[in-house]
């Protein structure tokens, strides 16, 4: 199982139809909330989710809409004698909101929760999924936007195993050495690219931005305003429709999700018009509770 849950998708004001930010990636066993603002518990409810598999928490800056479902959420992991730890992500330089956060009431706190802050320009951290970087991005406050990487794997091609007489043991042998004779794993094997997914919230335009969304699979990715509004977008560090769109062009994204929309547009579709002529890719226009399956990985090929 592989899939984004968008439990919110306002900026700075909640709307009827929009909650304060929330995103659920679900990465086979690794389980990761992102940016949970006030009502996460609520949306995840709704979303049928429980906080028992999430594996880690990360947290991109310290505005309330991306940060006060916190505590919400580590209270209801020790409610529910969550077994395993979970570890928050955030910007180092935002300890006081984060202490002040993490026991902002008085409840038992029995939960195994590890603070893992993000500090310097590349932090990085090994997940069961792979790779976990957060960068530094441009904003009023430290703020920081994530990427999970897979590591590249190979399949065996039993067909090119059985050319070179390779079975059994063997086979295992060949794939912890690399080369088993004179027969490489290049030979009976394709490459299985690993998938990425990067969320980029709260910023204007900056040099990380391409580089948590290059070649992404599926890219999250703030887009506030429109291009009328972009000389404010650009004075307070967010990115209209049109730039989260050109980033996704020129970084090589497959599937590109626009959220964290301003309240001043009732009509989100303008989001989407703004965007396509930038990106002919497949653009989702984030919408509360919408899931959105991380596209399947692309074909490898062989060496041999």
């Amino acid at each position: 199982m592989r899939e984004l849950v968008v439990l919110g998708t306002a900026s700075q004001v909640p709307t009827r139809h929009r909650n304060h930010n929330g995103y659920v990636l679900r990465w086979d066993n690794e389980v990761i909330l992102f940016d949970p603002g006030e009502g996460t518990q609520r949306q995840m409810l709704l979303a049928g989710l429980a906080v028992t598999p999430l594996r880690r928490i990360c947290i991109t800056h310290f505005h309330g809409d991306h940060s006060l479902g916190l505590p919400g959420v580590l209270q209801r992991i020790s409610l529910d004698k969550v077994a395993h730890q979970v570890t928050v992500h955030y910007p180092a330089a935002g300890q006081e909101f984060y202490d002040r956060l993490r026991h902002a009431t008085s409840y038992w706190d029995n939960a195994d929760i590890k603070a893992a802050p993000a500090d310097g320009a590349i932090f990085e951290a090994e997940t069961s999924a792979g790779r976990l970087t957060a960068r530094p991005l441009w904003h009023s406050l430290p703020t920081y936007g994530y990427r999970l990487t897979e590591p590249d794997t190979r399949r065996m091609l039993p067909e090119r195993l059985a050319e070179h007489g390779i079975a059994g043991p063997a086979v295992g042998e060949l794939q912890r050495a690399g080369r088993l004779g004179e027969v490489t794993i290049e030979q009976v094997s394709t490459l299985r690219p690993g998938q990425t997914f990067a969320f980029v919230m709260d910023t204007g335009l900056c040099d990380n931005v391409y580089a948590l969304a290059e070649n992404a699979d599926l890219l999250v990715i703030e887009s506030t305003f429109l291009d009328e509004d972009a000389e404010l977008a650009a004075m307070v560090g967010h990115l209209t429709a049109a730039q989260a769109a050109t980033v996704a062009r020129e970084s090589n994204v497959r599937t590109l999700v626009l959220t964290h929309f301003s309240q001043r547009y009732p009509d989100a579709s303008r989001f989407l018009a703004e965007a396509r002529p930038h990106f002919a890719g497949e653009i989702v226009l984030a919408e509360d509770l919408m899931r959105v399956p991380v596209p399947p990985r692309p074909t490898g090929r062989g060496e041999g």
